[in-house]
């Protein structure tokens, strides 16, 4: 769901508590990390492209009914992989009272509802790519927070450092050919409103040691964010709701949606167990530079050269944030040596291909990729006629 990558991307940062690594099923020896990575990848993309396409292309113009709709399958599948599987077992572990349920849960869970809201009203004003361009800012909002309940000191380093990362998103916002104000405070609201929860869960639960996994987090959290959400869908937008639109978007869409939003969370739960924290800080800005590309594509997103150059002021402040000078050395200068050595291998006809061909796979590998990030940009900054943004071509 969204929200989901951020806190991930956030704990790691040291932000916030990092969750305790789930005891995940067995899936196998023969399973790669690798799997875990690009699955996440996959679903955490795959969510955001799907609401969009059904709120923009679809006309199910209804973010918090389909907000409530996730939360209330998240609710039910929850109930029943607690009891039939065993990747719910981490809330054993959880000392859960009314009290704590009251103080803690409640609260967070009304936070994460809003989040979860203002996330998905957003699709009706901005693009995926610009959208993903403002979450740049949500580790800056998340530092002023923390520094806000004196949960972190001051640092002029680090606020020198944020002051990189707004500099790009401001960039990438005066840049933006088609911007909403109001799409603008929807994402804003969005990521203060997440910043809130993640140091919320800090101050309340992990600092009374109850660490939740993110499937376990969503155990606890989905009724409470389902019934706030039943009352702001039917303040916001019950008596606009025409059932027919379920009927017009699909029940089967609908459903495979929720499941999709769903199965993020669970691929959450292995890539934490399966991996470090590095490769999830490294994983998540590579699944946002896909996301922008492939939302490129899909819609023909205009995209400025003030945008792209705000972006990639935005990322590089973000990485050097979340990895520190020497450790992005120390990856750079791994990775190198690692390319070298694939590249200079000798081959065995027994059980690998030919170094030649190798050598000529990974060259075409990179090539493809960099034509996508130049092309995927140009093609879609060219695009002037698109569709307006929150209207469908065919209406257009």
């Amino acid at each position: 769901m969204a929200g989901r990558e951020d806190q991930d991307r956030d704990a790691e940062r040291g932000l916030v508590a990092p969750e305790e690594k789930p005891q995940v099923q067995h899936v196998g020896p023969s399973v790669h990390p690798l799997f875990f990575i690009a699955s996440w990848i996959f679903f955490s993309n795959s969510t955001i492209l799907f609401n969009k396409w059904i709120i923009d292309n679809r006309g199910f113009k209804y973010p918090a009914i389909l907000t409530c709709w996730h939360l209330v399958f998240a609710t039910a599948a929850t109930q029943i992989l607690s009891r039939t599987t065993t990747l719910l077992d981490g809330r054993k572990k959880v000392q859960m009272t009314g009290r704590v349920y009251l103080r803690a849960i409640v609260p967070i869970g009304l936070l994460y509802s809003a989040s979860l809201v203002c996330s998905n009203m957003v699709y009706l004003y901005l693009s995926v790519a610009f959208i993903q361009m403002l979450k740049s800012a949500a580790p800056v909002a998340v530092l002023l927070t923390a520094w806000a309940w004196g949960v972190e000191k001051p640092s002029m380093n680090r606020f020198a450092n944020v002051s990189v990362i707004v500099a790009g998103v401001a960039l990438a916002s005066l840049g933006e050919i088609n911007f909403s104000m109001v799409g603008f405070l929807f994402q804003l609201g969005g990521i203060v409103f997440e910043a809130m929860r993640l140091i919320m869960i800090q101050v309340l639960l992990a600092g009374d040691g109850q660490k939740m996994d993110p499937l376990v987090s969503l155990y606890y959290y989905a009724p409470v964010c389902a019934v706030m959400n039943i009352f702001i869908a039917s303040a916001a937008e019950a008596h606009k709701f025409d059932f027919a639109d379920v009927a017009r978007t699909g029940y089967g869409i609908l459903l495979l949606n929720a499941m999709v939003a769903f199965m993020l969370n669970v691929s959450s739960v292995f890539l934490i167990g399966k991996t470090s924290g590095l490769v999830m800080t490294l994983t998540g800005i590579l699944k946002n530079i896909l996301l922008v590309i492939v939302s490129v594509m899909i819609w023909n997103t205009s995209i400025s050269s003030l945008q792209f150059v705000g972006y990639g002021i935005a990322l590089a402040g973000l990485v050097y944030y979340s990895l520190g000078w020497e450790q992005m050395v120390g990856v750079t200068t791994a990775f190198l040596t690692w390319l070298r050595a694939v590249w200079d291998a000798p081959g065995s006809e027994s059980t690998r291909l030919p170094s030649a061909v190798r050598r000529g796979l990974l060259t075409g590998v990179v090539a493809i990729l960099f034509v996508v990030l130049v092309g995927g940009f140009m093609y879609g900054g060219s695009y002037s006629s698109a569709a307006p943004v929150g209207v469908p071509a065919a209406v257009a």
